[in-house]
């Protein structure tokens, strides 16, 4: 494996690792409104997030500064040809971020309900906007010879692209509902749930459909590959788990969902990191866009070094901070000390226990669950699998034959090829 393919696919593992986690955040935010109907089950729902989405946000830096590290030439040619869309999906994450500030201090009803409309639209625009430029990355913008943007605003706004975007933006919708049934308690986890099983198979079958058209797109045509199926199975094993009332394993399979759609993205767009609508000849490629092997070598050392001291205080903070929030007005966290538990008969708001309903009597869902997960590890181990064996470099006889797909041919005289 060579050094650029290395750092596409961390690239690849940071914008992923960026909307996986981030993802329930703008789940929460736009969904905040929705699932906490009063002022108190607002609140409880932003603080569900309030101590980890900026520190979720260092990915997406992470993402664009090794990009530009690694990849001058496509941080180039990405930056500049989607920079209008990049510039409102920074607008968006600006207000969405000072909303969550500034909306516990505004003084009155209608300053407070701007800037809940801040989070919620800022936590809408976000994904789309990132949606979008994921998909039009496969699905093609126009790039001259010379690695230039050339097309104008509707060149971005491409059918694939904007599917992308709508995908992405109702996973997250869906992974915050997740998200909010896993770490709250009494009514505003039942509407979470609700909200969930209606989004559960809305999700799935977006998944599906879009998960085809990454394969046409792509152009082995409609069959779907290992990855791929892997999105639909999580996204299939989320939609079941929310409608069962599982909430951590609900989150776990809209994370896996998550993943699976964005590095299907990245599978299908290597050996190339943009594709070009003007042809196959302008295609930024790893090789070709890459930075010198020493800059490559030196950011290896400073990833080795830097990623477990990002990962270790990620997993501490949300450890400490992994109790469950009270709707109820003057209830504390879910796991301190409260009221005494009421009995089954008082009804599905007693208390503020793991499990508000009941699991079904029968055990059929519970076994078609473990088949999905089963399926899903088999798929990811099919998966590792392939993408390592499509890294080894391949032998010497395969070379002459790679070289004439890609119109690569040399010529000599006697019809030998000439070695220089």
């Amino acid at each position: 494996m060579t050094l650029a393919a290395f750092w596409f696919i961390v690239l690849a593992v940071l914008w992923t690792g960026f909307l996986l986690l981030e993802g329930f955040d703008f789940g929460v935010g736009m969904l905040h409104g929705v699932v906490g109907r009063d002022e108190g089950g607002r609140d409880v729902a932003v603080r569900s997030i309030g101590p980890v989405w900026d520190g979720n946000e260092v990915w997406l830096i992470t993402a664009v500064a090794a990009t530009f590290a690694a990849f001058p030439a496509w941080y180039a040619t990405m930056l500049s040809g989607f920079y209008p869309l990049i510039l409102v999906v920074l607008v968006a994450l600006i207000l969405r971020g000072v909303s969550f500030e500034f909306r516990a201090h505004a003084p009155g009803e209608r300053s407070r309900r701007f800037w809940d409309g801040a989070l919620t639209w800022g936590s809408l625009v976000v994904p789309l906007g990132l949606g979008i430029v994921l998909g039009g990355l496969l699905g093609g913008v126009p790039i001259d010879p010379r690695q230039e943007f050339v097309g104008g605003l509707g060149d971005l706004f491409r059918p694939y692209a904007v599917a992308a975007g709508v995908t992405v933006t109702l996973i997250c919708l869906l992974h915050g509902a997740a998200f909010l049934a896993l770490r709250t308690t009494g009514d505003l986890r039942l509407r979470a749930l609700r909200v969930g099983r209606i989004l559960g198979p809305i999700v799935a079958l977006v998944v599906l459909a879009f998960v085809a058209w990454t394969r046409v797109v792509s152009g082995p045509g409609v069959l779907l590959s290992v990855v791929e199926l892997g999105a639909v199975l999580a996204a299939v094993a989320a939609a079941a788990l929310v409608r069962s009332g599982r909430d951590g394993a609900a989150f776990a399979a809209t994370s896996a969902t998550m993943a699976a759609v964005v590095v299907s993205i990245f599978t299908e767009l290597y050996p190339r990191v943009m594709v070009s609508s003007l042809g196959a000849a302008n295609d930024l490629t790893v090789t070709g866009s890459a930075a010198s092997p020493y800059a490559l070598r030196v950011m290896t050392v400073v990833l080795v070094v830097l990623l477990p001291v990002v990962l270790g205080y990620q997993g501490w903070t949300y450890h400490v901070f992994r109790k469950r929030l009270s709707g109820a007005p003057g209830d504390g966290d879910g796991d301190e000390p409260g009221p005494p538990p009421r009995t089954a008969a008082a009804g599905p708001d007693s208390g503020a226990g793991r499990r508000i309903e009941p699991a079904p009597a029968s055990s059929s869902p519970r076994a078609m669950t473990r088949l999905a997960w089963l399926l899903l590890a088999w798929v990811v181990a099919r998966l590792i699998a392939r993408f390592m064996a499509a890294l080894t470099p391949a032998a010497p006889g395969a070379v002459g034959a790679g070289a004439e797909r890609h119109g690569q041919r040399s010529t000599g005289s006697g019809g030998r090829r000439r070695c220089s």
